[in-house]
This record gives structure tokens, C-alpha cells and sequence, in this order.
């Protein structure tokens, strides 16, 4: 076999060739398994290369979107847990796709994981999570009660590092089929990078907060109102009085005419 027909199977996936542990030795002076034929540095043994469990196949990159928004909540569930569209994947103890009632009226949605969140699988369970809690009851809600949360990415960014564009964009297609399916009648952006991915806006939280947004779903328009993250708060106590603001105006749109 010479050089560019390993390299024709290598490019097949058929490369390098695996051989049981009882094959017969090398022909003695031709450099060749007896039974292959093959060069024995072409051979690989089996406890050199030990066999790596196949990472879950990823759609096709034009029907992911399509694919993801025929979904139901189960099947949404284990497609996020499996994903590896992005890089995030790499370092990730495992993926955190949300948690809550599914017929929710109200839906919050943050940047990404923590380090809790990465360990346990559930968003908001640090100290962000309590302090989100508390802003919960403080307008007569709890989390699991008429409340969905989410993230606009699913995996941890290194760091706790603000989640990129590219992995925002990655994540998109689960958060819109979140959306989608939940169909609430309010959704609270918390931080900036959440706003950036469900509405694309990349200015200042200070400049969107105090006004009432939009998502469009289908032929329906969702009111969203954008707020501080809880982790933000926890270093910036001083603007806990702004997020109280945010979420009174939040309880006094979902007490108005025709919302529960």
C-alpha cells in the first residue's frame, strides 16, 4: 500500500486499521502484518489508542435551526444536554437547559451557567440563584410556580466569563423553541448579554431598562422588560433599588387587562 492510499483512507475514516490482539506477527524482513499486507507502522495497536465513545451527531448546520423548532419538551431536553455546536462543550460538566413550570406565564432569562449551575444542572443555584428567589417573592412568585428560568447559553463559559456572540447565536434556536413552547406573557431579560441574544440589541442595559420591549413569536407579541442580574447586583448593591423598580413595573404589566 503506498502513501497516497492510506491517505485516501485516512480521508474515508478508515484509517489507521485496527487488528485483533491474535493477529499473526509481522512477516519477518518485509515490514508487513502476514495477513493485512499492511506496513506495520500503519497498524495501531488497540491498548495504544483506546477506543473513544462517539460524540452525539450533531443536524446538519442549515437544518439544526428547523430541526430544533419541531421539538417538544423532552426531546428539546436531551437535544441540549447532547449538543456540541459550540465550543463551551469542551469544558462543560454538563449542559443546563432550565427549570420550572412549562406553562408558565412569567419566563427569566440570564447569560449562562456558574460553576453551581455546570455541577447541579439547574440555572440560578449559587448565590445569584437565592438573591433571584428573593426578587421572586418579594412580587408574590416562586420559582417552579408559574415561573420558567433559562440562560441564553446552556454550557458554562470558562470563567463565568460573558457568553460570546458566537455562543449566544449557537444556543439561539434552543432559547426560541423555549420560547415558543412556554408561550408566556412576560419575559424578563437579566443582564445585558441576555438582551443581546433574545432581541438583538447590543446597548447599554441603562438605556433598556424602564421600557417596555417586545419579542415577536409567531403572530404573537411577548412584552419584555429588561433588568440587572442578580450577580451583577451582589457587587453593585446600590442598584438593587433599580431592579426593585424593574420588577414593580413588572407585576403591574402582568395585573393589567387580560394578564394573569
Amino acid at each position: 500500500m503506498n502513501p497516497s492510499r492510506l491517505t485516501i483512507l485516512a480521508e474515508m475514516g478508515l484509517s489507521p486499521v485496527w487488528v485483533r490482539r491474535d493477529a499473526p506477527p509481522v512477516a519477518p524482513g518485509s515490514g508487513k502484518t502476514a495477513k493485512t499486507g499492511l506496513p506495520a507502522s500503519a497498524v495501531a495497536a488497540p491498548e495504544d489508542h483506546p477506543a473513544v465513545a462517539p460524540a452525539p451527531a450533531e443536524m446538519p448546520g442549515s437544518a439544526r435551526p428547523s430541526g430544533i423548532a419541531g421539538m417538544g419538551w423532552e426531546e428539546l431536553r436531551q437535544a441540549i444536554l447532547a449538543c456540541r455546536a459550540c465550543g463551551l462543550c469542551a469544558r462543560r460538566r454538563q449542559a443546563v437547559p432550565g427549570v420550572g413550570d412549562e406553562n408558565a406565564a412569567w419566563l427569566f432569562i440570564g447569560e449562562g451557567p456558574g460553576a453551581e449551575e455546570d455541577a447541579r444542572g439547574e440555572p440560578f443555584v449559587g448565590q445569584a440563584g437565592r438573591l433571584l428567589d428573593a426578587m421572586l417573592a418579594a412580587i408574590g412568585l416562586k420559582r417552579g410556580e408559574d415561573v420558567y428560568i433559562a440562560n441564553a447559553v446552556k454550557c458554562r463559559p470558562p470563567g463565568n466569563r460573558t457568553p460570546e456572540n458566537a455562543e449566544m447565536a449557537a444556543c439561539l434556536p434552543y432559547l426560541e423553541r423555549q420560547i415558543a413552547l412556554l408561550r408566556p406573557r412576560l419575559i424578563v431579560l437579566l443582564g445585558r448579554a441576555a438582551v443581546n441574544a433574545v432581541l438583538g440589541e447590543e446597548r447599554s442595559l441603562a438605556s433598556m431598562r424602564g421600557r417596555t420591549l417586545a419579542y415577536h413569536c409567531g403572530d404573537r407579541e411577548i412584552p419584555v422588560l429588561a433588568t440587572y442580574h442578580p450577580a451583577y447586583l451582589l457587587r453593585n448593591l446600590p442598584d438593587k433599588a433599580k431592579a426593585w423598580e424593574d420588577l414593580c413595573r413588572a407585576r403591574a404589566l402582568m395585573r393589567g387587562p387580560g394578564q394573569r
